[in-house]
């Protein structure tokens, strides 16, 4: 298949699920968000400095592919589930066992991948209120939700990660 094939040329697109919607839809414009962190993530992951970090990068792109596969789908079972967010929490808790309690405000920009890192967060908490208004109108599964509240957190603590000095 060529990487144009015109059939959004009259303002649609298919979704995962094979259902067209128009391309301004609330359901498009979230993934839409998520598509962009995950960019975000890879600039990320090319300036980071530390492989853990890196690795850790890696991993969650493939699990946010999974993320928008969700919101790109109408009426099926979602691929994110509650093991996705238990590990997130689970990273979370051990990447604060390494950098400790957060007892200030942070200045981001420490380094060039902590700085990409902020901003694939700052992305993420705009796909979690793009996302509410999508949950207002149509379906959106629970798991989804709490994902995307996770995931900004996790960003976060992989920044702190990335500019912890050893």
């Amino acid at each position: 298949m060529g990487v144009y094939t015109k059939t959004g040329d009259k303002g649609q697109t298919g979704l995962y699920t094979g259902e067209r919607v128009d391309k301004d839809s609330i359901r498009v414009e979230t993934y839409g968000v998520i598509d962009e962190m995950n960019s975000a993530l890879g600039m990320a992951r090319a300036f980071c400095e530390k492989d853990d970090v890196r690795q850790k990068i890696h991993a969650l792109q493939k699990d946010v592919a999974l993320f928008m596969a969700d919101i790109a789908s109408l009426g099926a079972e979602p691929y994110i589930k509650e093991i996705h967010v238990t590990n997130l929490e689970h990273d979370i808790d051990d990447i604060e066992e390494i950098v400790g309690k957060l007892s200030c405000f942070l200045v981001p920009g420490d380094t060039k991948g902590g700085a990409c890192l902020d901003l694939a967060r700052t992305i993420a908490r705009r796909a979690e209120r793009q996302m509410l208004r999508l949950a207002k109108v149509e379906d959106v599964h629970e798991t989804d939700r709490l994902y995307i509240n996770r995931l900004s957190d996790y960003l976060f603590m992989l920044m702190r990660l990335e500019e912890h000095k050893d």
